[in-house]
């Protein structure tokens, strides 16, 4: 598909017409199709942006929308909200996937490289949105493509991924994930942490969270769905971190 076609696309899918082209240009472009351009040139940086912008917007109408939660509550249902699990799959509805430019080295990874890519283009049109058009253009967008999945019990999925990865990996690999702190920001009344899951040293999962615990649970989360957990179960030999 040329160019100027996806560009269009795309446009039709957030409702938006951009003045800065070249910001759904980079929105759409895997790091592996930029690769000796510059930093711009991915959608990496907008990811960036939007994934900050989106975790904003989601915590602000959720504080909005159930003013007897609790922060913990609270933070739950943001993570299973914003999980790499849940944005891959909205924008493969929306039709994302097959707009996403590849390089030639990530175009052999297949269903899970892909998984992985509309997670990160979903952030980046978000973060796109922000600055082409303002808060109120990339919120309109949240709400028509996330909201409809915003339900009180969502969150519960996040409590019991933790124990679920522990059962999976233990039976199939052998061995056990291992977490570890990556970051702490924010402020220290209100910090957010960001852990990774690590297996026989590979990391498989990434996730954050107002806690360390549910920092944990969302990169266990996180890596059910990278490595096929969530669609059934895969075979241990196939790619195996442990074995």
């Amino acid at each position: 598909m040329k160019l100027h076609k996806r560009v269009k696309r795309i446009e039709e899918i957030v409702g938006h017409h951009f003045d800065q082209e070249n910001l759904v240009i980079s929105a759409i472009t895997h790091p592996s199709a930029a690769e000796g351009k510059s930093v711009s040139a991915s959608y990496e940086r907008l990811e960036f942006l939007g994934d900050s912008v989106l975790g904003a917007m989601i915590a602000n109408d959720l504080y909005t929308k159930y003013p007897s939660m609790d922060e913990g509550q609270l933070s739950m249902l943001k993570i299973a909200l914003v999980s790499g699990e849940m944005l891959s799959e909205v924008a493969g509805e929306l039709g994302v996937g097959e707009l996403i430019l590849f390089g030639e080295s990530e175009k052999g990874t297949g269903a899970r490289g892909l998984r992985s890519a509309l997670e990160n283009v979903y952030e980046a049109l978000v973060g796109a949105l922000y600055v082409d058009g303002g808060y109120d253009v990339a919120h309109d967008f949240v709400v028509r493509t996330l909201h409809p999945r915003i339900s009180p019990g969502l969150g519960r999925r996040i409590v019991s991924a933790k124990s679920r990865l522990q059962e999976v990996i233990q039976r199939d690999y052998h061995c056990g994930p291992v977490y570890k702190l990556e970051g702490e920001a924010g402020p220290a009344h209100s910090p957010t942490f960001t852990s990774v899951v690590l297996v026989d040293g590979r990391r498989v999962g990434r996730g954050s969270g107002a806690t360390k615990k549910l920092s944990q649970a969302s990169a266990a989360a996180d890596a059910l769905m990278r490595m096929g957990y969530e669609e059934g179960e895969p075979n241990p030999k196939e790619g195996s971190p442990c074995i």
